[in-house]
């Protein structure tokens, strides 16, 4: 099957868009994304994750049309992580199933109307209900479903454009619906149409969407994939790797050879183990929200390679109040040297003392990897205030991506002192390859079930 790159090479208006694998995206703000949206004149928008990117590869109508589209926002993990890869960042994701909601809200206010395209019988009718219950000042053109309803095209545009609609949602699927926005787009009278894949189903109540603790960590594909294996396996299993790969191979041009294979492992790597240690991290992360009050989540800023910081990401192990009595426990550190560690600290949680004697509160760190801030074997990504207080050779452990695991993590973790520390991740840096990676994977698994140093 031939394949099709995506070449979006014209903007419209002013927003700040970013050029991610060929395609330019609007990167901005929800609010700045809304009002773009909503100024004067006639546009599509559209919407790009990692199965649109996948299907516009193969389906050169559907990439075409893509091409036609004004406007087109960033959706999910999946972009976010090629953006990474690529040393760019995206602002805000946004997504359909949160914009939409709040881009109806700014239309109530200003009295435009709305018409829903798409779902089963009956699902379009329950979804602006449900959305109207939310937004009692939304005016509801009219609904008509995508099967039946969509057979006869002159009808369905006639039935739209009587309605005086201002603003139509499609929602029949990638990538049906962008081809039926962009094949009856000049005859359709709403001057906003928007593509908006299984929004309807989420509003009507056909498919639970995922909690807002696993949406958080950027996990709803999992759960997606957890509710409906048979009809997601493809799209999130196969589809993921498959994506990576295309996102990989366009961030990786003029890259050094053993760089390129380090990412393509890193890449591999995280995604498998996040795809089968993503329901355990579920539950995980309901026992620490029944403990203790507080997110399940800890978010953290490290620094990465090159100094540069970023957010990192681990199951909350401590009461809420933990940074704020760190101060006062410093004198007790159980390692020399400007990093703190205790074997006592009173901070820690009992699902805490769990998660850190296997190692589990790093897990969600594996999202760190797939945005390419860290890398599955690297030196331990260290705190702002322990890289200020670094002696010189110390600030060689910044010259690569910061590791899930490496040879201090296999030597002995917090019963090792700074110093030794230091010299194990110099080492690693100097004499780096794929084979030594091999390794100290292998040896991770030695050094989480014995639980030495892991406190």
């Amino acid at each position: 099957m031939k394949h099709h790159s995506i070449d979006l090479s014209t903007t419209h208006g002013t927003y700040p868009t970013l050029h991610v694998m060929g395609v330019p995206l609007v990167n901005a703000k929800k609010r700045n994304a809304i009002r773009e949206i909503l100024t004067p004149g006639r546009r599509v928008v559209s919407f790009l994750n990692a199965h649109c990117v996948n299907v516009a590869s193969s389906d050169q109508n559907y990439a075409a049309a893509l091409q036609r589209s004004d406007l087109v926002l960033p959706d999910g993990i999946g972009i976010e992580i090629a953006a990474k890869m690529q040393g760019d960042a995206i602002v805000e994701n946004l997504n359909g199933t949160d914009l939409t909601p709040d881009l109806l809200k700014v239309a109530a206010r200003k009295g435009l109307k709305v018409f829903l395209l798409g779902g089963k019988p009956g699902t379009a009718e329950a979804a602006a209900n449900a959305i109207c219950d939310k937004i009692p000042d939304l005016q509801i053109a009219g609904t008509r479903n995508g099967y039946e309803g969509v057979a006869d095209p002159i009808a369905a545009i006639d039935h739209i454009n009587r309605s005086g609609a201002d603003i139509l949602l499609v929602a029949m699927g990638v990538p049906l619906q962008e081809l039926w926005l962009d094949r009856h787009k000049s005859k359709l009278k709403p001057r906003i149409s928007m593509a908006v894949g299984g929004l309807f189903d989420f509003w009507a109540g056909n498919v639970r969407r995922a909690p807002k603790v696993v949406r958080q960590v950027k996990m709803e594909w999992m759960w997606r994939l957890l509710m409906e294996p048979r009809r997601m396996a493809k799209r999130y299993l196969i589809g993921n790797i498959s994506f990576l790969m295309r996102a990989a191979r366009a961030a990786m041009r003029g890259v050094s050879g053993q760089d390129v294979t380090k990412i393509m492992l890193d890449k591999a790597i995280s995604l498998t183990v996040l795809t089968l240690l993503g329901p355990m991290l579920l539950c995980l992360m309901t026992a620490i929200k029944l403990e203790s009050k507080g997110p399940a989540l800890f978010r953290q800023t490290r620094i990465g390679k090159n100094g540069k910081p970023f957010r990192i990401y681990k199951l909350r192990s401590m009461y809420i109040d933990a940074e704020a009595r760190r101060a006062a426990l410093l004198s007790q550190s159980d390692r020399s040297g400007v990093c703190f560690k205790s074997k006592n600290d009173p901070r820690i949680t009992r699902v805490g003392k769990f998660v850190r004697r296997y190692s589990l509160d790093e897990l969600p760190q594996i999202i760190n990897v797939l945005r390419g801030e860290m890398s599955v074997v690297g030196p331990r990504p260290a705190l702002p205030e322990e890289v200020a207080a670094y002696p010189t050779a110390a600030l060689q452990r910044l010259a690569v991506r910061p590791g899930l695991t490496g040879l201090w993590q296999v030597s002995g973790r917090a019963d090792i002192g700074f110093t030794q520390m230091v010299e194990m991740d110099v080492a690693y840096v100097q004499a780096r390859s794929s084979w030594l990676d091999l390794m100290l994977m292998c040896l991770t698994f030695r050094a989480v079930f014995s639980g030495r140093g892991a406190y």
